[in-house]
């Protein structure tokens, strides 16, 4: 027997299929991840707008019966956030984000909370609410908050001294131990990565959630460098892998700081 269901869902993924098909990847807040095929996707561009572009959001409606994979039959685009599209620094951290959710998130169970945050995201790195770097911390931070891998920054993950007790400017961050390590237990544990107290004051205002307040915070440029450092790694980390998206990611900002040295030279 054959089912209908419309949902809201943002494409993160296309992969040609056969000569005429796509198969395409999407989040949707009551259905999580699902993956359909777009029949004829590609010879007839009519049947869906004429775009199935990645990283838009899309009402979708879709047909699927027992033993067979979910098929398309109508898309309906609701936000085609272009402005990240025409942004090359924009699109790779968009990359990075759905890179991310697709990694992460399992087949076919609901995660509201994550497609608000995804959405939401975009939504501003689209209009360029906030700067792009600000809000690849504040995915990160609510991603891992809301999936509850976040780091844990209350007291030490070995003596469990309180952080507002801590002494010291930079305070190591164990991975494997989830959080915070104190100076004094600190030689107990190998690979820690060291953040200033300022930055884990400032990461957890990030993962508060309320977007009126992380649009007043602050944040320093040394600050940002170490919150990023901290998140590619730390949430690469927890997921297994390290996306390929976040290897281009990091090639780009080297070159900004290759330019920016060599323009410095310049003027001197």
């Amino acid at each position: 027997m054959t089912v209908y269901f419309t949902t809201p869902a943002i494409l993160l993924r296309r992969v040609d299929f056969g000569d005429n098909d796509l198969i395409l990847t999407f989040f949707s807040p009551t259905r999580g991840k699902i993956s359909l095929i777009a029949k004829s996707a590609r010879k007839n561009g009519k049947r869906f707008c004429g775009a199935l572009d990645l990283f838009s959001a899309f009402e979708i409606v879709c047909s699927t019966g027992a033993g067979r994979l979910p098929v398309l039959q109508e898309s309906t685009i609701k936000h085609p956030f272009c402005q990240i599209r025409s942004d090359f620094k924009k699109t790779v951290y968009t990359s990075y984000f759905v890179e991310i959710i697709n990694n992460w998130m399992e087949p076919d169970v609901a995660q509201p909370q994550v497609y608000d945050l995804l959405y939401q995201v975009l939504d501003r790195l689209d209009r360029s609410d906030l700067p792009d770097e600000l809000l690849s911390i504040v995915f990160q931070m609510r991603l891992m908050i809301i999936s509850g891998f976040s780091p844990d920054f209350s007291a030490c993950g070995l003596c469990h001294i309180e952080m507002d007790c801590l002494n010291g400017r930079r305070i190591g961050i164990n991975f494997a131990k989830g959080g915070m390590i104190c100076s004094a237990c600190n030689s107990a544990v190998s690979s820690l990565f060291y953040l200033s107290m300022g930055t884990i004051k400032q990461l957890q205002w990030m993962g508060c959630g309320n977007w009126n307040k992380i649009a007043r915070v602050r944040f320093s440029a040394q600050s940002i460098r170490e919150s990023l450092e901290f998140l590619e790694a730390f949430v690469p980390y927890h997921l297994g892998k390290e996306t390929k998206s976040l290897s281009i990611l990091r090639q780009l900002r080297n070159e900004k700081v290759k330019n920016e040295v060599n323009s410095c030279r310049k003027s001197i």
